[in-house]
C-alpha cells in the first residue's frame, strides 16, 4: 500500500490540491526543459534541406502535435494528480509498470551524461583551457546541475524564472544579428536548401527529438491547479519553445553552417553571453532531466527518498560521462525516442477507456503484478514505432492505444465467457 508521502513533490502518491500551480509557474517550468541544444541540432539539419516557408510549416505542424500529444498528458496528470511512472502501476501492473521505469529512468541519464560531458568540452573549447580540466569539470557539473532538482520542484521553479528571460533575450539577440548579416528575411528566404529531406521525415525530426521529455513532463503538468493551465502550458512549453528551439537550430545551419546557438554566438564574437547561454541552456534541462529519473527511481524501488535517488543518479550520470560512454548511448537513446512514445499512448487510452477517466488513489487501491493488456499493447505500439516507415513516434502512440482498447475488449469477452462457463 502507499502511504502519504513526507517529499513535498510526492514521488509516490498523488499532488494534493494545497500543492498545485498557476499558469506562470507550470508554463515557464516546461519552457525552460524545451530550452534544449540537440533539438536545435534537429533545426539546423531540416533548415539545410527546406526553403524556410516549408521550414516553417515543418516546424509548425510537428511541434503542434508534439504539443498536443504532451496537453493530452498533461491533463490527466493534473487531474489524476499522477506522473507518467505512477500511472504505468495502473497501464502495467505493479511489476510490470518497472518497464517503463528503466526505460523512462535511463533515457535521462543517457541525457544527463550526454550535457555534462557536453558542458565541460564545450566550456574548455569556448575559453581556451587545458584539456585536463574536461575530467574535473565533468566531475563538477555533474553535480552541480542537480542542485536545483534535488531542492525539487521550488528548485527547478526558481532558476527557470531567472533563466527563461535570460535566454530570450540572449537568443533574439543572436537571431536578430544573424539576419543582418545575412543580408535581411528577403535574402533569407532566398536561399536554397543544399540537402534533401521529405516533409514526413522532418516532421518525424521535430516530433521525435523531445518525445521522450513530453511522455515525462507530466512530473510538472501534476502540479498544474487545473485542466486548462496543465494544457496550455504544455503548448507553451512544447510547441512554442521547442519550435523556437526547431527556427533557431535552422536559423542558425543556413547563415552560418552552426545550428547551436552557442557556437553561433561565439561566431558572432559574443563569447562571454556564449557561456551564460551555455550554462543556462544545459542547466534548465539538465535538472529537469535528472528530476524525471528521480521520479523513475522512486517508483522502480518503491521509495520516497527523492533527493538521495537524485543524487545518486547524477553521479551515475557523471560517471557515465567520464567514462566516455555518452557518445555510445546518444545513438540507443535515440532509438529509445521511438519506442518511449508508446507508454503514452498506453497511459492515454487506459484512463479514458480503460477507467472512464478517473484513476482511483493510489493508496486505496491493489492492482495486479502485471497488467497484460497495458504491456501487450506497448509491445504492439513499440514494434510498430520501430518498423515504421512514418512518423515512428506517432505510429506508437496511435497503434499502442488502439491495440489497449483492442486488448481490452477482447479480454472482457473471455472472462464474461468464463464467468457464464462457470455458472
Amino acid at each position: 500500500m502507499t502511504h502519504p508521502t513526507t517529499d513535498s513533490d510526492y514521488p509516490l502518491s498523488e499532488v494534493p490540491a494545497g500543492a498545485r500551480k498557476g499558469l506562470f509557474s507550470t508554463s515557464i517550468m516546461l519552457f525552460s526543459f524545451t530550452f534544449f541544444t540537440a533539438t536545435m541540432f534537429a533545426g539546423g539539419k531540416i533548415g539545410m534541406a527546406f526553403d524556410f516557408k516549408t521550414l516553417i510549416w515543418a516546424a509548425i505542424i510537428g511541434n503542434l502535435l508534439l504539443g498536443a500529444y504532451a496537453a493530452v498528458l498533461g491533463l490527466i496528470a493534473c487531474r489524476s494528480g499522477l506522473n507518467s511512472v505512477l500511472m504505468g502501476r495502473f497501464c502495467f501492473g505493479e511489476a510490470g509498470s518497472k518497464l517503463s521505469d528503466v526505460l523512462l529512468g535511463f533515457t535521462q541519464i543517457g541525457w544527463y551524461a550526454w550535457g555534462t560531458a557536453t558542458v565541460a568540452i564545450v566550456l574548455v573549447k569556448i575559453l581556451g583551457l587545458s584539456e585536463s580540466l574536461i575530467m574535473p569539470l565533468m566531475v563538477l557539473f555533474g553535480f552541480a546541475f542537480c542542485i536545483t532538482a534535488f531542492i525539487g520542484y521550488k528548485g527547478l521553479d526558481i532558476l527557470s524564472r531567472i533563466s527563461v528571460p535570460a535566454m530570450l533575450a540572449l537568443l533574439l539577440c543572436s537571431l536578430w544579428i544573424a539576419t543582418d548579416d545575412i543580408g535581411g528575411l528577403s535574402a533569407l528566404m532566398a536561399i536554397e536548401p543544399t540537402q534533401s529531406m521529405t516533409l514526413s521525415v522532418a516532421i518525424t525530426m521535430v516530433f521525435g527529438t523531445f518525445v521522450s521529455g513530453a511522455t515525462q513532463a507530466t512530473n510538472w503538468t501534476r502540479f498544474a491547479r487545473t485542466g486548462r493551465i496543465a494544457v496550455i502550458a504544455s503548448m507553451v512549453g512544447f510547441f512554442l519553445g521547442n519550435g523556437l528551439m526547431i527556427v533557431a537550430g535552422a536559423y542558425g545551419a543556413i547563415v552560418y553552417q552552426q545550428p547551436d546557438v552557442v557556437e553561433v554566438l561565439v561566431l558572432q564574437g559574443l563569447s562571454i553571453a556564449a557561456v551564460v547561454m551555455l550554462f543556462l541552456n544545459l542547466w534548465t534541462t539538465q535538472d529537469n532531466t535528472i528530476y524525471n529519473f528521480a521520479a523513475a527511481g522512486c517508483n522502480l524501488l518503491r521509495t520516497e527518498r527523492r533527493k538521495t535517488v537524485t543524487i545518486a543518479g547524477a553521479g551515475i550520470g557523471t560517471l557515465l560521462a567520464i567514462g566516455g560512454m555518452y557518445e555510445m548511448l546518444i545513438p540507443f537513446l535515440i532509438l529509445l525516442g521511438s519506442i518511449i512514445p508508446p507508454i503514452g499512448g498506453v497511459i492515454m487510452a487506459d484512463y479514458c477507456y480503460g477507467h472512464k477517466g478517473r484513476y482511483p488513489l493510489l493508496a486505496d487501491v491493489r492492482l495486479p503484478a502485471f497488467n497484460w493488456v497495458g504491456l501487450g499493447a506497448y509491445g504492439i505500439g513499440a514494434l510498430c514505432a520501430y518498423f515504421s516507415p512514418w512518423v515512428a513516434p506517432l505510429v506508437g502512440i496511435a497503434v499502442a492505444a488502439l491495440a489497449y482498447i483492442v486488448l481490452f475488449e477482447t479480454k472482457k469477452v473471455f472472462t464474461t465467457r468464463d464467468v457464464v462457463v462457470r455458472a
